[in-house]
């Protein structure tokens, strides 16, 4: 076993967050969210990412390891650190424009606990093959996870992007979506509908986040189950879907995959809360173990 139970794969970047005139870079990235929460909720986590030896990346990689993640060494690169923009709307929800060049995470071995990847990382090539590549090699000696985080001005096509999710799909235990990667993927389709297409991919538990209205699932004995969204103040929803995410990943390291729906409810639920928290203050920034437990 690592020394990291946990090992995240995909792009760390800064978020430059404009909301009414005013602009604050904020570090982000869907994986690099989900190593920082997967971190301050007391699991040892590893992240393989692409860095740039400019100001922005060193910020990035202070944040990850004062959250108590460790960057993979070689992630660092001589090209800039990748940005996204992201615009915030009156009711709190962000618009996007990503300046990326791509992610290729470094060799690694995968003698960890649980494999997660998803978002830019997956989709743009040659980072995707990777990625890909990572996911098949874990299957059967790790817990494998996936969270799509559609883009789809970066995705390309349509057809495209689903078969490249399908291929991570089918080597993944976990697959956790938003009802708008849903929407993107499978236009018209009802939520439940969804989960039972995912499912027959192949991961035994699929869940698909609703924003406030909570998130559905569909664990490996086939039951769906709901949980409400708690209802807090939204500062903005950057990085909620990440927090629920990582929560996600902390319960099965600690419990394993849900095999029935009462423990599915119960890993939902927990991450509904740690999301609220995540939506109630600025930028992606997860709660800790002790900030959920309260």
């Amino acid at each position: 076993m690592s020394s990291a139970e946990v090992l995240v794969l995909g792009e760390a970047l800064v978020d430059i967050v404009e909301t009414d005139g005013d602009v604050v870079e904020h570090v982000g990235g869907s994986p690099a969210n989900v190593a920082v929460g997967v971190a301050r909720l007391g699991t040892p986590v590893r992240l393989a990412t692409r860095l740039g030896r400019d100001a922005r990346g060193e910020r990035v990689a202070e944040h990850v390891r004062s959250s108590g993640a460790e960057i993979v060494e070689g992630s660092w690169t001589t090209t800039p650190t990748d940005t996204a923009r992201a615009r915030i709307r009156p009711d709190g929800s962000a618009e996007y424009e990503f300046a990326v060049a791509g992610v290729v995470p470094p060799a690694f071995d995968t003698d960890v606990a649980l494999v997660h990847t998803g978002s830019i990382a997956l989709f743009l090539d040659p980072g995707g093959e990777t990625c890909l590549a990572a996911l098949e090699a874990a299957r059967g000696r790790a817990i494998v996870t996936v969270d799509p985080n559609i883009r789809p001005a970066l995705v390309g096509a349509r057809e495209t992007a689903l078969a490249r999710f399908a291929r991570a799909a089918a080597a993944a235990d976990l697959v956790k979506l938003s009802d708008e990667d849903a929407a993107w993927l499978w236009p018209h389709a009802e939520p439940v509908e969804v989960l039972e297409t995912v499912a027959a991919l192949g991961p035994r538990a699929v869940v698909i986040t609703r924003g406030g209205d909570g998130a559905i699932g569909r664990g490996a004995d086939g039951a769906v189950v709901e949980v409400p969204g708690v209802a807090v103040a939204v500062a903005d929803t950057i990085g909620a879907g990440d927090s629920f995410m990582a929560s996600l990943i902390a319960t099965l390291v600690e419990r394993g995959v849900p095999e029935d729906a009462p423990a599915l409810e119960h890993a939902m639920a927990v991450a509904a809360r740690a999301a609220s928290i995540t939506v109630s203050r600025a930028g992606a920034n997860p709660p800790t173990r002790a900030e959920l437990a309260a």
